[in-house]
Formats: structure tokens, sequence, C-alpha cells
């Protein structure tokens, strides 16, 4: 039988979703071998991006496609995260010049394949490990093309970018997109304080909430929030805000939204 008329070849094909990698665990599950592999890539149907990871030949791939690939072939609980889940949703402050970078967010324990580490995605990936909420808390499934991708919720997103700040993103921009806000979901987002470990990131969230005067603020249940003890320095040189404990970037506690 010709490669052309290769029944497993053809499934493989027609299985395969545009701009999206084959993993090997995804392949085998179709039935396909590492000898037929082999032979598809020697037959130019489909080439290696690293071990265990191919694409269709001729084909551009894109990040989303690979996300996709970690969460639905080789099921790591990875997801789109912080400021880039923000920006999926459409809720993102600034409209950057540049290559921004792309954050993913999994368990303290879980190692993204070399093959994706090593591709080059045409922006920067920073993947974020961290303990601070419940795995799968807070995300949903959203389509993107003609493939599906696990995406952290606005009110989930938002305590990762604090999670984030002040390090690898701005404090006084996570500030700008609270401004903006207004729907956060009462419910969710008091699940999510709860069941946060990050005494920073809860401060953090409830200063900024309160300056921003969000709706939601006059929903949640405190006394059910674990907000720690003692005092919590954000930056140097700072300066201290009292009721919630924090000593933050001074143009953070002066900035006011400008005047229309």
């Amino acid at each position: 039988m010709s490669i052309q008329n290769d029944n497993k070849l053809q499934r493989v094909l027609a299985n395969w979703i545009p701009k999206t990698v084959g993993t090997s665990s995804w392949l085998g599950a179709l039935g396909i071998s590492p000898q037929l592999v082999k032979r598809y890539v020697e037959s130019g149907w489909i080439e290696p991006i690293g071990q265990g990871a191919f694409k269709r030949l001729n084909e551009t791939l894109e990040w989303q496609g690979a996300l996709s690939a970690l969460q639905t072939q080789m099921e790591l609980p990875v997801h789109l995260g912080g400021p880039s889940a923000i920006a999926f949703q459409g809720s993102s402050h600034y409209a950057r010049m540049g290559k921004e970078a792309v954050f993913l967010f999994t368990p303290l324990k879980v190692r993204l394949p070399k093959w994706f580490y090593e591709y080059d995605w045409d922006q920067p990936i920073v993947h974020a490990k961290t303990a601070s909420l419940p795995t799968h808390l807070g995300t949903n499934v959203y389509p993107y093309g003609d493939m599906k991708i696990c995406v952290s919720t606005v009110e989930r997103a938002i305590l990762e970018c604090l999670y984030l700040s002040p390090k690898q993103f701005d404090l006084l921009e996570c500030y700008q997109i609270m401004e903006g806000l207004q729907g956060l979901r009462p419910k969710l987002m008091q699940n999510l304080l709860e069941s946060c470990s990050s005494i920073k990131v809860k401060r953090l969230f409830l200063f900024m909430a309160d300056k921003a005067r969000l709706p939601v603020m006059r929903h949640l249940k405190l006394d059910s929030v674990d907000l720690g003890k003692g005092d919590r320095s954000i930056v140097q040189h700072g300066q201290y805000n009292a009721k919630y404990g924090l000593t933050l970037p001074k143009e953070l506690l002066n900035y006011d939204k400008p005047s229309l």
C-alpha cells in the first residue's frame, strides 16, 4: 500500500487541528506506532519539532496550538493565566508594542516538555509555578479557532497578575486593569479569595478593589478570608497603607484615574 493510501495516515490528517502540535501520545492513541511515525516523517507528511512532538509539513505553528496539545493530548494541568488571560478576554489596559510574554500557570511540580521550551514561538513564554490557588478553580475552556484552550477567568487572572507583581508585572497596571473589572462575580471571587494561600495577593486585591470602588466589594464576606497577621512590604521605600497593612509604591497609592 502506498503511503498516500494509508488509512491510518488519512485518519491522522483528518483529526489534526490546523496550527497545532501532534504529540507522540496523541499519535499512539490513534494507533500510530513509532515505526509508522518515522515512516510518515521520511515520506514528508509530518516533521518533528522536538522529541515527541510533530507538525504537519509546511504548516505554521502557534503557541496556542502547542498549549492546546499540552492540555488535551498530554493532559497536563497548565493554563493560560495572569496578564495573558486578561488580554485573551479583551480586558487588557494597554495595547503594548512588540512581543508580549505569554504567561502559563501550573502547580509547583509540573514540568513542561523540552520541545515546548525549545521551540521558537515568536513570543517569550513565562512558566509560573505556584500553589497559591487550587488547580482548576476559576478556569474555563474557551474556543480559539478550531481548537480549545483552558484559560483563567478574569476573577482568577487578576489574582495571578497580583501574584506576579511587582517583579514580573507592574502593580500600577494591575490597578488600571482592576478599574475596568466592574463585573467581577461575587461568588467566584469569594471562593478564590478563600482558597488563595497568598496573603500578599489577597491584601493587594482588596486594597485595589476598595480603591477602585468595585461593586464586588459590597458582596464579599471578608470574615471568611484569611488575611494573615502583621504587615507586608511589597516594595522598598514605599508608602504605608494602614487599612491593609501594605507598603506600596507611592505612585499607586496616589494614583487617580485620569478625567475624560
